[in-house]
C-alpha cells in the first residue's frame, strides 16, 4: 500500500482500512538541513510570505525520505519580490509587515494596518497578487512529481483570522472585535477573498486538499465567545469553503486550529471541514477519548503529539507511551494521521525525531 492510498483510507476518502496510521511531521530549517545532509537528499525551500508556512511547504524530499506519508505545497513569494535585510536585522514582507527573527519564530515589529479604523483604511491596503504564476512553480513541481504516490495538500494557512492579526496586531484586533468596529468584518472578508484565490490556484494545479490555518484558541480557552465566532467569522469560512468546492467539488478541506477549541468543533464541521488539525494536547476539552467518541463520525483527526513539552523534554518511555495511546485511541477505526501538534523546533534532537517516526510506525499498524 503506498502513502496516497494509506492516507485516503485513513481519511475515509476510499473504502477499507489502511495498513497503518499515516505519519506526518514538519521540521524547522535547522532540522531540515540536518536530515538533508544525513540522508544525502536535497532540501528544496519554498519561501512563503510567512516563515512558519515556509517550513510546512519546504523540504518534502527530506520528509518523504524519513517516512512521511503526505506532501504539502503552497504559494511562494512572488519572483519579483526582493527581501532586503536591514542593518538591524529587520525586513519587510509582501504584506508590508516589518519583521525580525526571534529565538524560535519570526516576530512582527510593525503591523501595516495598526492604525486602521474604517473600511477606507482597508481599501487603501495594497494586497499581493494571488494570481502571479511565479508563486506556484514549486507547487506545480511537487504535484507533478509526487501525486501518483502521495496525497498532496495545498497550504493557505494564516487564512482569515490569523491574517487579520498579522496585519492589525492581535491585541488591537481582539479589542476591535469586542467593540464591533466597522472595519473588522470588512477586513475578514478581504482576507478570505485573497486566500480563496490562492486556494483556487492550488486546486487548479492539482492538489487533493486545501489546508486552512487560523488559531481560535489559547492554551486555556477560546480567544472569543462561540457567539462572536458565529457572528463575525464563521460566515467567511462558510463562503470560502463553498468557493473552493465550487472550484472542485471533491476537494478535501482541512482546518489547522491551535488552542482549546473543542466548543467550536461542531461549527468547524458545519463550515465544511473534513479534517481537524493539530488536536493540540494538554488543553481543556482535548481528551483524545472524548474527542474520538464524540466526533468519530464527523471529523478525521491529524496531530495530537505534544511538541511543546513532551518531544523536547520527555523521556523515551513517556514519548513512547503517548504515541501508543494516540494510536490506540484516535486511530481506532481509522480517521487519524499521527504527527506532532506543530513544527518540530530546534529544542528537539534529531534522535528524538527518528524515535517518534519509529514508534509511530510500530504502534500505528492495523495488521
Amino acid at each position: 500500500m503506498n502513502s496516497r492510498e494509506r492516507v485516503m483510507r485513513a481519511w475515509k476518502l476510499k473504502e477499507g482500512m489502511p495498513d497503518r496510521i499515516p505519519i506526518q511531521f514538519d521540521l524547522c530549517r535547522s532540522l531540515q538541513d540536518h536530515f538533508a545532509q544525513e540522508l544525502g537528499v536535497e532540501s528544496r525551500y519554498t519561501d512563503n510570505i510567512f516563515e512558519d508556512v515556509t517550513y510546512r511547504i519546504s523540504g518534502n524530499e527530506v520528509r518523504l525520505a524519513m517516512g512521511s506519508d503526505l506532501v504539502i505545497v503552497g504559494a511562494s513569494e512572488a519572483a519579483a519580490f526582493t527581501k532586503v535585510i536591514e542593518a538591524d536585522g529587520t525586513w519587510y514582507n509582501e504584506y508590508h509587515q516589518k519583521l525580525k527573527q526571534g529565538p524560535l519564530y519570526v516576530e512582527t515589529v510593525e503591523f501595516p494596518l495598526a492604525e486602521a479604523e474604517t473600511r477606507e483604511d482597508i481599501d487603501a491596503f495594497e494586497w499581493p497578487d494571488p494570481h502571479d504564476p511565479s508563486r506556484y512553480i514549486d507547487a506545480e513541481y511537487y504535484v507533478k512529481r509526487y501525486k501518483d504516490e502521495y496525497l498532496v495538500i495545498g497550504d493557505i494557512e494564516v487564512t482569515i483570522l490569523s491574517l487579520a492579526q498579522q496585519l492589525v496586531g492581535m491585541e488591537k484586533l481582539l479589542v476591535d472585535m469586542a467593540m464591533e468596529e466597522e472595519y473588522v468584518e470588512y477586513l475578514f472578508g478581504k482576507c478570505a477573498e485573497f486566500q480563496t484565490e490562492i486556494g483556487k490556484e492550488l486546486i487548479r494545479r492539482g492538489v487533493d486538499a486545501i489546508w486552512v490555518g487560523d488559531d481560535f484558541g489559547s492554551q486555556t480557552s477560546l480567544l472569543f465567545s462561540p457567539d462572536m465566532f458565529r457572528k463575525m467569522l464563521k460566515p467567511y469560512y462558510v463562503q470560502m469553503i463553498k468557493e473552493l468546492k465550487k472550484e472542485r467539488e471533491d476537494i478535501l478541506c482541512i482546518l489547522h486550529c491551535d488552542g482549546a477549541v473543542k466548543l467550536l468543533l461542531h461549527d468547524i464541521k458545519e463550515i465544511g471541514f473534513d479534517v481537524f488539525n493539530p488536536v493540540q494536547p494538554g488543553v481543556p476539552g482535548h481528551s483524545p477519548k472524548e474527542l474520538k467518541d464524540e466526533f468519530e463520525d464527523l471529523l478525521c483527526f491529524w496531530g495530537a503529539i505534544d511538541q511543546q513539552y513532551l518531544l523536547p523534554n520527555g523521556t523515551d518511555e513517556e514519548v513512547e507511551a503517548d504515541i501508543k495511546e494516540k494510536c490506540e485511541v484516535l486511530g481506532r477505526n481509522g480517521g487519524y494521521v499521527i504527527s506532532p501538534a506543530h513544527i518540530i523546533q530546534v529544542d528537539v534532537t534529531p534522535e528524538r525525531v527518528k524515535f517518534f517516526i519509529e514508534k509511530a510506525k510500530q504502534y500505528g499498524r492495523y495488521e
